[in-house]
């Protein structure tokens, strides 16, 4: 780039968003990074990081000075154990967040931003079995989300809507599919199901039990993406010249029982599945990526298998470390 663009990436001391800075460093961005914590599982790369409360309004003014292009990953969120117990906090949280730095960038005359939203916005009478029709960008109305966060994140796709409609700001929407990888969170309660399942795998290995705890009979759908192609997906929408929300995610839908082996497979162990009640989400969910393929020209590249398997050998180390092994 001729003029070096400054961007601002929010949630950067998260997983996707730590992600996204290195990313967009390596493409010659200048970043600056944003979070109530740093990254904690690695430096951040961002050229300048600050520790602000985005729900706080003169905090997303400050965060959006002399900025370009804005990234919105701050957010309040975590698995189907955290965002099926914590409704009125996701709502209040990520509202205050979306609307004040959407306005923050609007009055400081940001060019473009992109919002993140998720798979979890498609209505559940779409997702009542296992074997279910992927899920188009337009299958989200009627709107009729499982949870408040679905909800929550069908607001703010509809309010950078008509804010890029009527202030001059051009804003980008993407639904994530399960996106999961290396340095993310993988215990304490907010960790989605491949980095939960991993931990239970490396535990297991590690202590030579081979039990391994799934919620419900395991035999919910799920497609799940690479962060390497997430970031990637994130950068060629951004630059596009496409407007509406589109899927990112991989497209192959396989079970949480499936899931479990092939990382037990990765694990080099034979495990025994203990079913026990757990929140499930959706009976079952995957991404159509015909909009992707036709708008972007591409589609995520890297396979479950690998993508597990680089994820599962930094979450054993993590175990390995807590372990004292």
């Amino acid at each position: 780039m001729s003029t070096q663009t400054r961007v601002l990436v929010t949630g950067a001391g998260g997983f996707i968003g730590s992600h996204l800075v290195k990313y967009l460093k390596r493409l010659g961005y200048w970043i600056r990074g944003v979070d109530i914590k740093h990254p904690e599982f690695d430096e951040t790369a961002a050229d300048e990081f600050e520790l602000l409360d985005l729900r706080r309004w003169e905090n997303c003014l400050q965060a959006t000075r002399d900025i370009d292009e804005v990234y919105t990953l701050a957010a309040d969120m975590g698995g189907m154990g955290y965002i099926s117990s914590n409704h009125a906090q996701i709502m209040r949280n990520n509202n205050l967040i979306d609307i004040h730095i959407l306005d923050a960038a609007r009055v400081n005359g940001v060019n473009r931003l992109m919002y993140p939203s998720s798979a979890c916005v498609y209505p559940e009478f779409l997702q009542e079995e296992t074997n279910i029709t992927p899920l188009k960008e337009e299958d989200a109305y009627p709107a009729m989300p499982q949870d408040a966060y679905g909800w929550q994140k069908l607001i703010s796709e509809r309010t950078c809507t008509h804010y890029r409609e009527e202030f001059d700001i051009e804003t980008r929407i993407v639904r994530f599919h399960n996106i999961f990888g290396p340095f993310g969170t993988w215990d304490g309660g907010r960790e989605k199901a491949p980095a939960a399942l991993c931990r239970k795998v490396a535990v297991a290995k590690l202590t030579e039990t081979p039990e391994v705890e799934i919620w419900g009979d395991g035999e919910q759908t799920r497609s799940f993406c690479y962060i390497d192609d997430c970031v990637v997906g994130l950068h060629k929408l951004m630059r596009s010249d496409y407007q509406q929300p589109l899927n990112l995610g991989q497209d192959r839908m396989v079970t949480i029982n499936q899931l479990a082996d092939m990382i037990a497979e990765i694990a080099e162990i034979e495990i025994s599945k203990k079913h026990i009640p757990g929140p499930q989400g959706v009976r079952g969910r995957n991404s159509d990526n015909t909009r992707l393929r036709q708008v972007l020209n591409w589609e995520p590249t890297i396979s479950l298998e690998q993508g597990l398997a680089r994820t599962y050998a930094w979450i054993e180390d993590q175990v390995r470390v807590k372990l004292g092994r």
